[in-house]
């Protein structure tokens, strides 16, 4: 697996989050709204864009490059974000998954949340939202990673 994803981004750092969606249109309003922002919280970081069109086609990507955060609509061409959540939990390390629908209502914002989606976001995109959603995966994601060190040396030292 590609390790590019850094856990402590800074000035020229790369943070790349993957869009799964039949919608073209989706893809390029992602990388317009995405194309010169970076994490607020990271000053100088900049956010790249991969694309997919279905699960499989994701799949292979996450299985060769380490990706924080993925953005999925809802109803695939084969399935829906669902077994997007079903194939991310066979990863090592897999990253916050963000529902995207025409239609999000409170009904899939609780399902979504309760089978493990980060958020869900509705399209067509607002750019505040995307940037605030995925600037605390990505906050939240390198958290994780900072704290299994500590968490499994505190574990050891109980034992």
């Amino acid at each position: 697996m590609n390790k590019s994803v850094p856990l402590h981004a800074g000035a020229g750092t790369w943070i790349t989050a993957l869009s799964v969606s039949p919608q073209k249109e989706d893809h390029d309003t992602l990388r317009k709204i995405l194309r010169n922002s970076g994490c607020a919280d990271t000053p100088g970081s900049h956010w790249a864009l991969k694309s997919s069109k279905d699960v499989d086609e994701a799949m292979v990507i996450l299985r060769n490059t380490r990706i924080p955060v993925v953005l999925c609509e809802r109803d695939l061409p084969r399935g829906t974000w669902k077994d997007m959540v079903d194939a991310l939990a066979s990863l090592p390390d897999p990253p916050f998954l963000v529902v995207t629908c025409r239609q999000a209502d409170d009904r899939l914002w609780v399902e979504a949340l309760n089978l493990g989606a980060y958020d869900v976001l509705q399209t067509p995109f607002n750019a505040s939202e995307v940037t605030r959603t995925l600037d605390t995966a990505w906050l939240r994601w390198t958290d994780r990673h900072l704290l299994q060190p500590l968490q499994a040396a505190a574990a050891r030292s109980v034992a």
